[in-house]
């Protein structure tokens, strides 16, 4: 179940991390409850996942999925650079979640 809930979490994080990008671009009352409401169900789900997970394990994947998300939705939805090196590093951030999951 805390596996789920740190899932859940990380998908509501990239969700707020669109609504953020939209927001900076368009400030309109939807943009900013998916801004606002992503970042504060992903806090929530983290926080319960808290009860099934060390939170040091939890919290890192929670960072290592948000962030891999958040990095690949900008290329591919928002145009930015697709270099090797931004891929290959987004791959070691991949792993290492793997890693942690695989070892807890």
């Amino acid at each position: 179940m805390g596996w789920i809930l740190v899932l859940l979490a990380a998908i509501s994080e990239i969700t707020g991390v669109i609504g953020l990008k939209k927001y900076s671009e368009q400030k309109t009352i939807r943009n900013a409850v998916i801004y606002m409401g992503g970042f504060g169900i992903s806090f929530a789900l983290l926080y319960a996942s808290f009860q099934y997970l060390q939170v040091s394990i939890a919290y890192t994947v929670w960072i290592g999925i948000g962030t891999a998300g958040a990095v690949l939705l900008s290329m591919f939805l928002f145009g930015e650079p697709k270099s090797k090196k931004r891929i290959i590093s987004v791959l070691f951030i991949i792993v290492g979640v793997i890693g942690l999951k695989a070892t807890s």
